[in-house]
């Protein structure tokens, strides 16, 4: 009791009145006890709980506390989020705190209108809550002094920080917060908050940029066990702590109107949240679930902000419902007081799915749960391997995506927008000497001034011609945008606004009326506006299409995940409920999988057809690294999957054991179709050779590949009389 006293006394004393008398707290969760010390030190932090672990006020009251104490005037905290609806979830909290103090806390992004905005930059808020891509805006703006508004800048916070790490925004965000630490002359304190991840220590480093070794640093984790943090298991995988106790239950249902049947006959009087894996899943079994009667929200990246905003807020009212969403609900966006999650197929990581579970068991005497319901075989047997990795504690590494080329491009020409010119031989030391702007980004600088991205004269680099006819639409908004979305159509009944759809379903033939699905309503196609790029739709009955373009990526499963569905096809089940259904199925996937398995290694079948498979069960990165090594070997087109590679038709022993011995002179990159470097933002800011060996680096598993290799393999004849 003493200690946690202690605590309290180092806080704030008005905020210590108001965490017991207007919050009702008795005490402080262990992770805010800890976090006190080091945040008041000005240290460098990754706080680290399960979702709704108090995380904001752990970061909250001791950065408060320190304003006051030390003086800070102006803007001196940045609260960073990867979503503006997560930042709009968080502001009034954020303003109730910083209010007992007698601060201020605003928002800033893409949908705070302009008189907000001059009233922030004339009476700066001690606490900005922003987006990176709103920062940088603010960085190249001719509108912002931005010198001026963040010269009392001391700490930034960055919430859902493993959100970052893994993806381009982590880096551009990195890249950011390096110009930012300049313009302000001294170095940012740093605060990540994250769920549990498999390596927090490294996500530490990281996220500490070139400030690492210099600043001192720490990763407060109360939750896990002492040695269990960030450890390494037998497979070389990052190991956390086993699962907390939960009521998980495994069903395969077979299609989406099963699904819907189910739901809608499960858990009646309860507040639910089902999590689909694509937007069209999401309009599938919205409109079925409506169809039966269900009180029904749907979330996802196409519909419109109001529409989702309506939903959500609809949702946290009611009682008896159920909201049907992609991961934009996954993040800590407050949606009420759940009852139960509920996942179609699985997420592609474990860290998602403790996200999502992590919605539950926030009432006392409540518990953690999430049912799973399987719509296909494949995504029964990826849930089973998902459990699997999740009941032997097992998290992914977040590790950030390597050689980020393009990233170094945007930021040379966003940096020449903020100061006008640079010094061509002064521009490394805006990014600290942090690694993606060390001697490899030379060739990126080159290529740029070869192709008029930047002039260069006098010693000095400033926007080119072609940087200003490729991104200088609307004062260069496009520059500041670190992702490249498909084009799509805007859906307006009214004047108001739906959502977007994919143009595929705008031009392709059909017979009868043009139907769109579209937050779980039908629609009849009325006008197409395609200069604009827009549709006006009536209500419809029924008949409504839903489909989208999109990359993949995330669908791309890990060697740790493909091996654990090796373990499931090898007879472990995963420590969950699973339904007669659920083992019925399991049961035919092993079967049908009896000769493409071993527990001592690889097989390779030949099927009578000619068709020969190498059973890796790698991974795609992994599989594609392999295909490209073994290049004598592999089938012309080099098809590979999770699971296995296809081999040439005519492969003997003798060429397969050469090809393998090759090998041990080192592994080569996966080869890239130019085309996909289109969907690299910024690649055509690169030359063509780095574009490609860019992807091809995030395209590989080397380490993987070479387990594989070093694992004898099976030869297994099949479908001969």
């Amino acid at each position: 009791m003493k200690e946690e006293a202690d605590v309290f006394d180092l806080l704030d004393p008005v905020l210590g009145h108001h965490i017991v008398n207007t919050l009702g707290w008795r005490s402080l969760r262990p992770l805010q006890e800890e976090a006190v010390e080091p945040l008041l030190g000005g240290e460098d932090a990754v706080l680290l709980a399960p979702t709704a672990g108090g995380k904001t006020e752990a970061a909250a009251f001791p950065l408060l506390t320190r304003m006051n104490r030390q003086g800070w005037k102006g803007t001196s905290v940045l609260y960073v989020c990867p979503l503006k609806a997560l930042l709009n979830n968080l502001h009034p909290r954020l303003r109730t705190y910083t209010g007992w103090t007698g601060r201020t806390a605003e928002l800033w992004h893409g949908d705070i209108t302009t008189g907000r905005r001059r009233r922030i930059l004339a009476q700066r808020p001690d606490i900005l809550l922003t987006t990176p891509e709103s920062l940088e805006s603010m960085l190249v703006s001719t509108h912002v002094d931005h010198r001026s508004f963040f010269s009392g800048l001391h700490t930034v916070v960055i919430d859902e920080v493993h959100a970052f790490a893994g993806d381009d925004r982590g880096w551009h965000l990195l890249a950011v917060l390096e110009r930012l630490s300049r313009i302000v002359g001294r170095p940012l304190q740093r605060v990540g908050l994250s769920a549990t991840i498999g390596n927090p220590d490294e996500l530490l480093t990281w996220l500490q940029g070139s400030g690492h070794g210099r600043r001192p640093a720490r990763v407060v984790a109360p939750h896990l066990a002492e040695g269990s943090r960030a450890d390494v298991d037998t497979e070389g995988q990052a190991a956390a702590t086993p699962p907390p106790p939960g009521d998980v239950e495994l069903d395969y249902v077979g299609s989406v109107a099963n699904a819907a049947t189910v739901i809608a006959a499960l858990h009646r009087g309860e507040k639910r949240l089902v999590f689909c894996e694509t937007r069209r899943t999401v309009e599938e079994l919205g409109e079925q679930l409506r169809l039966k009667g269900v009180t029904t929200f749907l979330s996802h990246a196409s519909l419109s902000v109001d529409e989702r905003r309506r939903a959500e807020e609809a949702f946290a009212e009611a009682r008896d419902c159920v909201i049907v969403s992609t991961s934009t609900l996954e993040l800590g966006i407050d949606v009420g007081d759940l009852d139960r999650v509920i996942q179609l197929d699985a997420p592609s990581t474990v860290a998602s799915f403790l996200q999502r579970i992590g919605r539950t068991g926030r009432r006392s005497g409540t518990t953690r749960n999430c049912l799973f319901l399987a719509l296909t075989p494949e995504g029964l047997l990826s849930a089973a391997a998902l459990l699997l990795q999740w009941s032997r504690g097992w998290v992914e590494p977040v590790v950030a995506p390597p050689e980020p080329r393009h990233l170094v491009a945007q930021q040379l020409l966003a940096l020449c927008l903020q100061e006008h010119r640079v010094g061509e031989n002064l521009w490394r030391e805006w990014w600290g000497g942090m690694g993606p702007f060390g001697p490899g980004a030379l060739p990126v600088v080159r290529h740029l001034v070869e192709e008029g991205y930047l002039e260069q004269d006098g010693g000095l680099l400033f926007i080119g011609p072609e940087a200003e006819r490729r991104y200088g639409h609307r004062h260069f908004m496009n520059l500041t945008a670190m992702f490249t979305a498909p084009p799509e159509f805007t859906v307006l009944n009214g004047r108001t606004e739906i959502g977007r759809t994919d143009p595929d379903l705008l031009t392709e033939e059909i017979e009868g009326p043009r139907k769109l699905l579209l937050a779980g309503r039908n629609w009849l196609v009325t006008y197409i506006d395609w200069t604009r790029k827009r549709c006006f739709v009536e209500p419809a009955d029924e008949g409504g299409r839903a489909r989208w373009s999109g990359f993949g990526a995330d669908r791309i499963r890990s060697f740790a995940l493909t091996r654990a569905a090796r373990d499931v096809l090898l007879g472990q089940d995963p420590p969950v409920r699973l339904t007669a259904r659920a083992t019925a199925k399991l049961a035919e996937a092993r079967d049908v999988h009896l000769h493409a398995v071993h527990p001592g290694g690889t097989v390779v079948t030949r099927h009578a057809d000619g068709d020969v498979r190498w059973w890796t069960w790698a991974g795609h990165r992994a599989n594609a690294t392999l295909a490209a090594s073994l290049a004598s070997v592999a089938a012309p087109h080099r098809r590979v999957s999770d699971q296995w590679i296809r081999l040439r038709d005519d492969l003997t022993l003798q060429v397969w054991q050469i090809a393998r011995a090759d090998t041990g002179a080192g592994l080569c990159l996966p080869e890239v179709d130019s085309r996909a470097v289109r969907g690299l933002k910024f690649g055509e800011a690169l030359p063509p050779r780095l574009a490609e060996a860019t992807l091809a680096a995030r395209m590989t598993d080397e380490e993987s590949a070479g387990t594989v290799l070093a694992e004898p393999a099976r030869f297994i004849t099949l479908g001969y009389e």
